[in-house]
């Protein structure tokens, strides 16, 4: 049944771990089915129990799934093979429009904020038991939030966005539970539900964010959280527009037991205004980095949310890491104290090139999207096909399988280095890959 690869251990963690180790290395390929429970307890010599819990590991981690009678199998797409893989290779002399990167000349020099805050580290060394944020930090945040309206709520500093979300899904939740996912989405967070031992429901996105039928469906079947995407979504760079958060809020007021996280991912490069829906429901976060408006390295995001949600975060987070580095949290607050960068015009640095591509697409006949931020999504009836046409015509796209779970295929293409003189070039690369494929003959 597994084609050659045995099943080892005799605890049910020496099983999990053996079925896991081998989906990470290909020994049991994605949707492969894995031997009834009685079936492998016999092989092994262990009690059936043992192998009923070794399974329930691996759905929990979101390496396997169970379909009642049909049995247990491989996830199609497993926490152990993260989308992260489902990448392509650059080749030398291959131009790279995939990593979803921003543009390093759009992103400030690091070196006098982190000179400052390590002088002001000198003087004031942060020490054990200390507060976790940055007093001018908070102070400046909040004030941001608070011109965006964003609800007033206690903050929390991570490290990161995605491990923001992380905190608060499992602060709430536990394995089995659902969230509500946005397809096309962001494929670390398509890895980390799973991962958490949750499930993945789906929720279509246009670009005006996440479709309010979708999500009333899931809410309805049960789905405990969902997360949404502000602007600049990836991969599509939706924008929830003010007539769409109505109508999201109208759906949310239904359901006020859902945990809501708003992730602000195009804060600082776009133009577009914040309609966040943080507050409608009873537990509520908002999640805003500096990823993308002033580099990734940084890893720093500021929370806040309802104070039983940012409590659990700020305790949980003091029992791991401790706290987020106060001397880069300080090197942020003079980042911006600096104004070091010109959001309105990174915005429309990345916004020209977004609409040149377009527009030229559009010219090609081939349809495109991106509302705001640094990629654009385009369909595609052969995704394989496209990525393989595009790669041998000297660019590297990303294949939109990083990024969907049901939704129709397509690529995403980054345009934040894209240079002017490009743009032509990479639509008609594109117009050609996504038409039909060429007759080929073999005589």
């Amino acid at each position: 049944m597994l084609e050659g690869y045995r099943i080892s251990g005799r605890r049910a963690a020496e099983i999990a771990a053996s079925v896991e180790s081998a989906v990470g290395s290909g020994g049991l390929e994605p949707g492969q089915l894995l031997p009834p429970m009685r079936e492998l307890a016999v092989e092994l010599g262990v009690n059936p129990n043992t192998v009923a819990a070794a399974y329930r590991i691996l759905r929990e981690r979101g390496v396997i799934e169970t379909a009642g009678r049909r049995g247990s199998r491989v996830r199609s797409k497993p926490a152990t093979t993260g989308r992260e893989y489902l990448r392509v290779d650059v080749p030398e002399g291959v131009r790279d429009v995939a990593s979803g990167n921003p543009d390093p000349a759009l992103l400030p020099s690091l070196a006098k904020a982190f000179a400052v805050a390590a002088e002001q580290g000198d003087r004031e060394p942060v020490l054990y038991g200390d507060e976790p944020v940055e007093p001018e930090l908070a102070r400046r945040a909040r004030a941001d939030l608070d011109a965006g309206g964003v609800p007033d709520g206690p903050l929390a500093v991570t490290s990161g966005s995605l491990d923001a979300i992380e905190r608060v899904l499992a602060a709430h939740l536990k394995p089995g539970d659902t969230v509500a996912v946005e397809d096309p989405g962001w494929g670390s967070l398509l890895d980390l539900v799973p991962a958490l031992g949750l499930r993945t429901a789906a929720v279509g996105v246009d670009d005006e964010g996440p479709l309010p039928d979708d999500v009333r469906r899931v809410l309805g079947a049960g789905a405990r959280a969902l997360i949404v995407t502000d602007r600049a979504q990836n991969p599509t760079g939706a924008a929830v527009s003010a007539s769409r958060a109505r109508a999201l809020r109208a759906v949310l007021r239904e359901y006020p037991d859902t945990l809501l996280i708003d992730d602000d991912h195009g804060h600082g490069i776009v133009d577009l205004p914040l309609h966040a829906l943080a507050g409608v429901t009873g537990s509520w976060a908002f999640v805003r980095s500096v990823a993308k408006a002033y580099g990734p390295d940084l890893r720093l995001a500021v929370l806040t949310g309802d104070a039983v949600t940012v409590d659990r975060v700020i305790g949980r987070h003091r029992l791991g890491p401790g706290w987020v580095s106060r001397i880069t949290q300080r090197a942020v607050v003079r980042l911006w104290a600096d104004g070091a960068v010109d959001a309105r015009a990174v915005a429309a640095a990345y916004g020209r090139r977004r609409d040149a591509l377009i527009g030229a697409l559009a010219e090609r006949g081939v349809a495109a999207y991106g509302r705001s931020g640094l990629n654009v999504w385009i369909p595609v009836p052969d995704e394989t096909g496209a990525v393989a046409r595009l790669l041998h015509a000297g660019w590297a796209v990303a294949p939109g399988a990083r990024f969907r779970m049901s939704a129709p295929p397509g690529i995403r293409v980054t345009v934040s280095t894209l240079a002017v003189d490009e743009t032509v070039m990479l639509a008609d690369a594109i117009a050609s890959a996504v038409g039909p494929a060429p007759i080929r003959s073999y005589v």
